[in-house]
């Protein structure tokens, strides 16, 4: 009498293969939990990873992305740049406020005193700053008290003068609608406004500031650091830093140096770069002790199943049968385990974003590929206790 090889179906297998994970939950909870934490550990990466760029993206410092300086590529104590610094830049496009500034190289020796009755330390030095308008415009300057002085003031050369909030409570000024006097050596400049704070160039807030006409005639300029600073509409600074050189330069725009901040794309990218390449790391070891885990796991449940798996093969079924049943098994709860940590994963990024204030940004690819990750780990798992247990010889089973 011949025995009738069974006929599995992959339906049966797979209700087989859930019946035999549920009946023993924790076992499979634990069998689970290193490939849980692994695809977790993944999807929380590439999230974290793709919101961090969203946020360098969206917030990237608009200031220093419309910040443009340019300075003498060799300095030699000279002035570079023409007198129509603010005239030539503006014409170009994206730039909102441009001029010429420097530091007065020998203000430490000219002493500035004011008709303030009562300086707070009339010993110390305050720096005289010599700036064209445009240049106070591009700091972005906020004013306590007075107003700033524009292109009339620069053209006549009016000895008019602003005060950093610093240097006025250094020189006791408080107020400018008495139109107090600073004494910059023997020559008096009337402040006309007190500056309280600014976005660029906080030396302005140290100093007093004069046009740099005014500067020009009165006072020794030789060895000054003569810079040009820019404001530009986003995105505009890249090329405001390769036309400003040629414009006021066009004889020799290599004597200028174009300072620029870095490209918000690739400072994105660099970021996204290291922060996943140092969470894959991780999730990569996580995912192996995973697979391991769900090997071993296997592997124990085979052996303590070989009653059962040499019963089936004396009941005709073929060792294609058992290797699937017992791949199939670690497939599932691979698959069970790469959803559960996609969850968690998620929850986790949510969690970080929502703390943070941050928008949450995630590529649907990760999540969709989170279940395939656990599918293949539980499977290349399943691999071996599953050729072992298609190998158990159903007559030594039996009598044992």
């Amino acid at each position: 009498m011949s025995v009738e090889r069974s006929r599995l179906t992959w339906r049966d297998t797979i209700s087989e293969a859930v019946a035999a994970i549920t009946q023993r939950p924790v076992r499979t909870l634990l069998t689970a939990l290193g490939t849980i934490l692994g695809v977790g550990a993944f999807v929380a990466t590439s999230g974290l990873a793709e919101t961090a760029r969203a946020q360098v993206s969206s917030r990237f410092d608009a200031l220093k992305a419309t910040e443009v300086r340019i300075q003498d590529a060799a300095p030699d104590g000279t002035n570079p740049f023409p007198d129509d610094v603010a005239a030539r830049l503006e014409r170009l496009n994206g730039i909102n406020h441009a001029g010429l500034y420097y530091t007065v190289a020998d203000s430490g020796s000219l002493q500035p005193r004011t008709t303030a009755a009562r300086p707070v330390n009339s010993g110390a030095s305050v720096p005289v700053i010599a700036a064209q308008p445009g240049a106070i415009l591009a700091a972005l300057p906020v004013l306590r008290v007075g107003r700033l002085y524009d292109d009339f003031h620069e053209t006549r050369g009016e000895r008019v003068a602003l005060i950093g909030r610093a240097a006025a409570a250094q020189l006791g000024v408080a107020r400018v609608d008495n139109q107090p006097v600073v004494f910059i050596g023997d020559i008096a400049y009337t402040i006309i406004g007190i500056i309280d704070d600014v976005q660029r160039n906080p030396d302005l807030l140290l100093s007093i500031v004069i046009p740099a006409s005014a500067a020009e005639r009165d006072l020794q300029a030789s060895g000054a650091n003569y810079l040009v600073l820019i404001d530009t509409a986003p995105g505009a600074a890249q090329l405001a830093g390769r036309q400003a050189p040629l414009a006021l330069r066009p004889d020799h725009p290599e004597q200028l140096q174009a300072l620029v901040p870095p490209d918000p794309k690739r400072l994105r990218n660099q970021i996204s770069s290291d922060v996943t390449s140092l969470f894959l790391a991780l999730s990569g070891l996580a995912l192996l002790i995973g697979t391991v885990a769900i090997a071993n796991a296997t592997l124990l449940n085979v052996i303590e199943r070989r009653a059962e798996i040499g019963l089936r093969r004396a009941f005709g079924a073929k060792r294609s049968h058992i290797r699937r049943q017992i791949t199939i098994e670690a497939a599932l709860v691979g698959t069970a385990a790469g959803i559960t940590g996609a969850s968690l994963g998620l929850l986790g990024v949510v969690a970080t974003a929502a703390s943070r204030g941050w928008t949450t940004t995630i590529n649907p690819t990760t999540i969709l590929a989170a279940p395939l990750i656990g599918l293949v780990t539980g499977t290349i798992a399943g691999l071996i206790p599953a050729i072992r247990a298609s190998r158990t010889p159903p007559a030594e089973t039996l009598r044992a």
